[in-house]
């Protein structure tokens, strides 16, 4: 391919091409990683106990969650931006149609590689996604938000992680060694992807 068919990054439109590729893969690493039924990242296993509990797609409960904490953001003064907009319309429709396309998975091994595929995929997708820089999605600006109010970065993600963590068990969620992994490599893949996605040039 040559230098002139790749679209310039460090633009708007390639900053949209990179917000929405990047929504595009973080919802197929969802998937993946609820299909290897093995536990996912927190907010998943809270999705799919309300999927589980009440009805409606994993894919419905991403939006209508992400929608909701979006009201939590005015009382703390955040301003969305185009992605977070975007985030919580297109998040869950791609979860749910890469659930739909993938195959469940039967054989243990085939699960762990659905996981591990899965973290390794909503990581690049995290890096891509905050790259953009069109601004956080709904859960991460709750996080910014409960910062601005005087609780640190790692209190506010860990408050609020584990509670709708403890939710979606409680939903019947599936909390499992997924979970451990995910929460234990989802930063430096995150970190590790970043460089790489940066615009060049």
């Amino acid at each position: 391919m040559s230098e002139l068919s790749l679209p310039n990054l460090g633009s708007f439109p390639g900053r949209l091409a990179r917000l929405y590729s990047g929504l595009a893969l973080y919802g197929a690493g969802v998937a993946l990683q609820i299909e290897s039924h093995l536990g996912g990242s927190p907010w998943d296993v809270f999705h799919q106990g309300l999927s589980i509990h009440l009805g409606l797609s994993v894919g419905t409960w991403i939006i209508l969650v992400g929608a909701l904490v979006m009201l939590l953001w005015i009382p703390l003064r955040q301003r969305p931006g185009i992605g977070t907009i975007s985030n919580v319309l297109l998040l869950g429709v791609f979860a749910d149609a890469a659930m739909w396309l993938i195959p469940t998975p039967e054989p243990p091994v085939a699960r762990w590689a659905y996981l591990l595929l899965g973290v390794v995929t909503t990581g690049a997708a995290t890096a891509l996604y905050i790259g953009a820089g069109l601004g956080p999605g709904p859960r991460d600006g709750l996080m910014t938000g409960l910062n601005r109010l005087g609780l640190s970065i790692r209190a506010a993600r860990t408050l609020i992680e584990i509670t709708v963590l403890a939710a979606g068990w409680l939903l019947g969620g599936t909390v499992g060694l997924g979970t451990a992994v995910f929460a234990l490599a989802i930063g430096p893949l995150s970190q590790f992807f970043m460089p790489l996605m940066r615009p060049r040039g």
